[in-house]
């Protein structure tokens, strides 16, 4: 690793918040009922990975308090501490259930191999599927080993290329320049890091006196593993409604369905099911969210695009969440988290910052945390702006855009020294509840509010635990 990356001045964690609730269209006489506390490094990382957990999560929690508000409840404040909020965005890593941690929460093939021309490629094979694109393109056996003899004779950028072709998800290890540089990235520069759109006219709902911030808000839940799930807790959190669709076909992270679905809703439907489509329907009509995690134009042929969606609940909020991004030649590709990392240059820059050769990931998935946050973010202040002007809007947020918001948040000279926390340095942000899986011991949500607590009033279930209708 030859290039040496500029590290940019750090963003004031107040200013982090401020930028966020501007381009969100707030108030901003409430960011003076924000208080937040703490300082990075938190975690061991040279990116500000703290001050990116406390501004997302500030931003969701203020526009919960400031819906509370808008329907009648009293000014309160917001207080959001930089440790919890790091913590948060590792809230899988401290869930146990029984006392028990999974054995692992990544499949025995995926991480970084080195490829024949020197450069080195991320696997992400913890769907079945994916890893049968990926071993079915190299013609080898799963096993590691056999893997990483068929890389060596591949261009890191060609098998990228070839796996997104195949079904596979991979991301070749890029240096910061290089994705600067890069088609995708040059695409979303001008993208910011979230966006709220009025998308067709309808009536304004009031929002009506409600005990909690979104007590009543009804929440379709249409995503999986980490980013759009986090969102849906988030809103969870604050007292919504939220019911989180998926079909038994469907492949799964238990774990993470464990973590992220604390507070929600569980029900199975088959959308590609004249009968499923028929009570997804059902379920919008009454809905004021329609969450969805999907590659831009993947729902397009079961009539879930924003257009159709809104014209079936006019006045609808629907969230959409991309790994790359809705613009741009890379816009229709699969990814996760630890992908968008490896190309947009953080691997590459924290393994120079350490001093070795291969790339080091982040001590966390904080571009599927923050851009959950996010999410539950934009969707809050759009609904609080359709209760006002009236409309059915669009909200989005995406990996990749969420990345450069990171990196534009600055860098931490030594922060890869920092103390990495383990579970017995967090149990003051622990709480301990009942679920169906057994007893779980999970992180609280680290947005406070002095009137309105956060906090999940239904326990975790298992997917498909639920009839797919809203409580009455």
């Amino acid at each position: 690793m030859t290039e040496v990356t500029k590290v940019p001045a750090a963003v004031p964690n107040h200013a982090a918040l401020a930028e966020l609730w501007r381009l969100a269209g707030g108030d901003a006489s409430a960011l003076d009922r924000v208080v937040l506390t703490g300082t990075d490094p938190v975690l061991p990382s040279t990116f500000r990975i703290g001050a990116a957990a406390q501004a997302s999560i500030a931003a969701a929690g203020l526009a919960a308090a400031e819906l509370h508000r808008q329907r009648g409840g009293g000014a309160q404040c917001v207080r959001v501490d930089m440790r919890h909020a790091a913590i948060e965005f590792r809230s899988e890593r401290y869930l146990r259930v029984d006392g028990a941690a999974p054995a692992t929460l990544w499949d025995a093939l995926a991480g970084l191999y080195p490829t024949g021309d020197g450069r080195q490629v991320r696997l992400h094979t913890n769907f079945a599927h994916h890893r049968e694109a990926v071993v079915t393109l190299l013609g080898c056996e799963p096993v590691r080993e056999a893997v990483a003899r068929r890389l060596l004779a591949w261009n890191a950028i060609a098998f990228e290329t070839a796996a997104a072709e195949h079904g596979g998800v991979v991301a070749a290890m890029r240096s910061p320049s290089e994705w600067e540089a890069h088609p995708q990235a040059q695409a979303l520069a001008s993208v910011p890091v979230l966006q709220i759109e009025k998308i067709a006219d309808a009536p304004p709902r009031p929002l009506r006196p409600a005990p909690r911030p979104l007590s009543g808000l009804r929440v379709l839940d249409l995503t999986r593993i980490i980013a759009g799930p986090v969102a849906g807790r988030t809103l969870a959190a604050h007292g919504a409604d939220v019911m989180l669709i998926s079909s038994p076909r469907l492949p799964f992270m238990d774990w993470l369905v464990k973590d992220t679905g604390r507070g929600k809703l569980s029900a199975f439907l088959d959308l590609k099911s004249p009968e499923g489509r028929a009570t997804l329907a059902a379920l919008i009509s009454e809905a004021d969210v329609f969450l969805q995690a999907y590659r831009p134009g993947a729902l397009d042929a079961l009539g879930l695009t924003p257009a159709h969606v809104a014209a079936l609940r006019p006045g609808i909020v629907y969230g959409s969440l991309s790994a790359y991004g809705h613009v741009g030649p890379w816009a229709p590709r699969r990814g996760f988290d630890s992908l968008v990392q490896t190309a947009s240059g953080f691997n590459h820059a924290e393994g120079e910052a350490a001093g070795v050769d291969r790339g080091k990931e982040l001590p966390c998935q904080a571009l599927d945390h923050a851009s959950g946050q996010l999410l539950a973010f934009a969707v809050m202040m759009a609904r609080a702006r359709q209760a006002r002007e009236g409309g059915s809007f669009l909200a989005r947020v995406s990996l990749a855009a969420t990345g450069r918001w990171m990196w534009r948040l600055g860098r931490v000279p030594q922060g890869l020294a920092h103390h990495d926390p383990g579970l017995a340095d967090v149990q003051d942000l622990l709480e301990t509840t009942a679920s169906a899986f057994g007893e779980l011991r999970a992180v609280r949500h680290a947005a406070q509010l002095s009137d309105t607590p956060a906090a999940w009033e239904r326990p975790a279930v298992g997917l498909g635990t639920h009839p797919p209708r809203w409580p009455g």
